[in-house]
């Protein structure tokens, strides 16, 4: 199934044509006959550019990968997330994260109802509970300030406030500090809880349906840790839960005032704009938050109105497909040169990988074509000597995007200069590469040997012609970390329409979390003689025989 072309579509069979012709040219040769390549292949946003002169394309390509984008409807797939058509077609459900940060005055229809009254109510009822915390209107059972706040969540619940909280620590409110839990492993737990005073500790669960197995396992180990300081009437002043089920909220001893509420149209990977980011709101303050609206609304409004030969999600989304379908390439790395941005890559391998990671299309057919691609990355310069030598001369190439602010929160002395030197330079360098004949005159140059000339060249030599996209911007701030954000959502969002998949579903988690559920029991003795394969009967026994 995978590897093989997807249906021969006029669009697609053009695009096999353009891989043909363009499969062995070199980059270096397209820069060199066009001086204003880097010009033409640029665009700019608010504030945002976008540099996608590095690719294996020329005029030719990027006409035919826009002819495939028309073939496949984008436009109008996107008019209809927009109108709040159900898009999500497994689930029966509008896809309307969209929603959640729209500042203007239009609404936005579900079912025949706009959401936008609820959407604003829960975001005004985060605002002043948010605010309480910060200025310690909202106390703890003891009358002390909550200063430590823990976000218990997994998936889009801990993934999205957990790296937005780390890239605007520079806006952090002096005396709060924030945490999260959401690994099921104890340890989790007992790291956060170790370091914290029940007292001015505040706990937000995040679970929609207040069932989630791991959080509230880790939301029952953080009640107890409570209770057994503070007492159990001390519950409904430290947690707080981000949730739809009122009835197992107050079971738990949570007040429901202090339950915010989300909606089924909005996946979990795509909820940080809603009530899951209160802990953004109390860490960088409300004001922020909206910030970080602004900067999503305003890269929504790009996407939905700019034109395709200018649309940044739709251009990076189309040299994905053109890498992943045309060249075979099936990875792709994110590196932002950022300190605060280092959870960025791992945000978006949910984001893409859970969002694009299918098999089965719209018709309900097995798809034909390569869909979601390994995402992988890292904070430069770290990752430079981990595993950017397989970037430069490993075997197969690997699309990147660099992802720079132009200035840092912290300008310290020839930091950032060096820093910005670093990125600058791989994409040099992935781009041009170093000839066998570049490498043997260098050594020559140091004075080697005709005899280590030639033992060292090939050694030295890079391949180059490796593709990147430089994304720039001046500094990380609450605006352009969401501009970013959204640029990525759509991005995925397009692929999900060339591929003809639904982006919004993520049943590939549920068959391993079944079968968990049926595991446990053995585990705990309360079971016995389980049907499974060998291998895991096997590993039953010994993970049983070690614990005892």
């Amino acid at each position: 199934m995978f590897g093989l072309k997807s249906n021969k579509s006029k669009a697609w069979k053009k695009l096999e044509q353009e891989y043909k012709r363009m499969k062995k040219v070199e980059m270096r040769a397209l820069f060199a006959a066009d001086k204003k390549r880097a010009q033409k292949y640029t665009l700019h946003q608010n504030g945002l550019t976008l540099d996608y002169s590095k690719n294996c394309i020329d005029d030719k390509v990027m006409s035919a990968l826009l002819g495939l984008a028309k073939e496949r409807g984008v436009a109008q797939k996107i008019k209809d997330m927009f109108e709040g058509k159900e898009i999500n077609f497994t689930e029966n459900r509008s896809v309307l994260h969209i929603a959640l940060r729209n500042r203007g005055k239009s609404q936005i229809f579900s079912d025949g109802k706009d959401v936008m009254p609820q959407i604003r109510e829960v975001l005004n009822k985060m605002k002043n509970f948010s605010e309480a915390v910060r200025l310690g209107k909202f106390k703890g059972a003891t009358g002390k300030k909550l200063t430590d706040i823990v976000n218990i969540g997994i998936g889009g619940s801990d993934l999205g406030p957990f790296m937005v909280c780390e890239a605007l620590k520079k806006y952090w409110a002096k005396g709060i500090r924030c945490h999260f839990i959401s690994n099921i492993d104890g340890t989790a737990c007992a790291e956060v809880l170790g370091g914290l005073n029940p007292e001015t500790t505040l706990f937000i669960v995040a679970s929609k349906t207040f069932t989630t197995i791991e959080t509230l396992t880790n939301a029952k180990t953080c009640r107890k840790w409570l209770i057994d300081s503070l007492g159990e009437h001390a519950v409904a002043k430290h947690f707080v839960a981000l949730s739809t089920n009122k009835t197992e909220v107050k079971k738990f001893g949570i007040n429901p005032e202090n339950m915010f509420e989300f909606w089924d149209f909005v996946g979990g990977r795509y909820s940080v704009w809603s009530a899951i980011g209160l802990i953004v709101c109390i860490a960088v303050g409300f004001e922020n938050f909206e910030k970080l609206l602004d900067g999503a609304f305003d890269m929504d409004e790009h996407f939905r109105k700019a034109a395709p030969e200018s649309n940044m999600p739709l251009i990076l989304a189309l040299l994905g497909v053109w890498y992943n379908n045309f060249y075979n390439i099936h990875r792709y790395a994110v590196i932002p040169y950022d300190q605060y941005l280092q959870y960025l890559p791992s945000y978006l391998q949910q984001l893409d990988m859970e969002s694009n990671g299918k098999s089965v299309d719209k018709e309900n057919n097995f798809v034909k074509c390569a869909t979601g691609p390994v995402l992988f990355g890292g904070a430069g310069t770290n990752v430079q000597h981990s595993f950017f030598q397989l970037l430069h001369q490993g075997t197969e190439p690997v699309p990147v995007d660099f992802v720079v602010p132009a200035i840092s929160h912290n300008e310290i002395g020839e930091h950032h200069s060096i820093l910005l030197s670093n990125v600058l330079a791989q994409g040099e360098a992935l781009m041009k590469g170093k000839t066998i004949a570049e490498a043997a005159e260098e050594l020559r140059k140091a004075g080697k040997s005709k005899k280590e000339v030639d033992a060292l060249k090939k050694y030295k030599s890079f391949t180059g012609n490796r593709p990147s996209n430089t994304l720039l911007f001046k500094k990380i701030d609450p605006f352009a970390l969401g501009q970013l954000i959204a640029l990525y959502e759509h991005k995925v969002f397009v692929q999900g329409i060339i591929w003809n998949i639904n982006s919004f579903d993520q049943m590939g988690v549920e068959l391993g979390k079944q079968l968990a559920l049926n595991i446990l029991p053995e585990l705990q003795g309360k079971v016995l003689n389980a049907k499974h394969d060998s291998s895991t009967m096997a590993l039953i026994k010994e993970v049983k025989s070690l614990r005892r």
